[in-house]
């Protein structure tokens, strides 16, 4: 028999803009996303939160801000920083910060932890995270039993343009290839441009794709459940 495939479709930026927000409830309620990702520091962060209590069944997770990069003509520089990322001692004080922001927002702990732009992929902040997850006893994105796909994402390594990457079609073959077991999927749904940003009309094509009739489809073809990650590890 074979064994169970279970996807985590999670939009992280939950809280960036009016936007955004409108984006990932309508990607929730219309389309695949399970779970989201919410930006405590963020300018549309409370009402993000105010918005989700419409929608008891999407997850809400912390997405750490610790600073953003773009990528220019003269290489990848700081949009902002919040703290010195190789900094232990200011990035354990800033999640602190973060968390306690999360909680008087939302009245409980996350149910996951990731960062904004995957800086926890390195040290410190990896380890910072890591023990706070434990801690939580929450999943920490890049770690334990349930696996990252960041293929659906309309910008190569580089910040050149990926159009075919975050079409339906592709979102189609993404879950014919699933492995067996638990795999959460990051998506970057809006409901319009995200001005100023590197990323802004790819965010409206990816809330398409994630509508679309034709990817439950795939995903009921393919016996595929979707869930939050407390069910993917339940």
């Amino acid at each position: 028999m074979t064994a169970e495939r279970r996807l985590v479709v999670n939009a992280d930026d939950f809280g960036l803009s009016a936007g955004v927000n409108a984006g990932v409830l309508r990607a929730h309620a219309g389309g695949i996303v399970t779970t989201t990702s919410l930006m405590v520091r963020a300018p549309a962060a409370e009402q993000a939160v105010a918005a989700a209590r419409d929608h008891p069944r999407l997850a809400l997770g912390l997405h750490v801000d610790l600073g953003e990069w773009v990528r220019g003509d003269d290489g990848w520089r700081a949009a902002y920083e919040v703290v010195d990322t190789a900094d232990p001692v200011a990035v354990t004080a800033e999640l602190e910060r973060q968390l306690d922001r999360f909680r008087e927002l939302t009245g409980r702990d996350p149910s996951h932890l990731d960062s904004h732009q995957h800086v926890h992929r390195e040290e410190p902040v990896r380890s910072i995270l890591g023990v706070r997850a434990k801690g939580l006893r929450v999943p920490l994105r890049h770690h334990g039993r349930v696996r990252y796909c960041g293929a659906f994402y309309g910008r190569d390594g580089e910040g050149a343009p990926l159009p075919g990457a975050i079409t339906p079609e592709r979102l189609v073959c993404l879950i014919a290839e699933l492995p067996a077991g638990a795999t959460e999927l990051c998506c970057h749904p809006a409901a319009a441009p995200e001005p100023g940003t590197g990323y802004g009309v790819e965010r409206v094509r990816e809330l398409e794709a994630l509508c679309d009739g034709r990817v439950r489809t795939a995903l009921e073809r393919a016996r595929v459940r979707l869930c939050t990650f407390r069910e993917a590890l339940a």
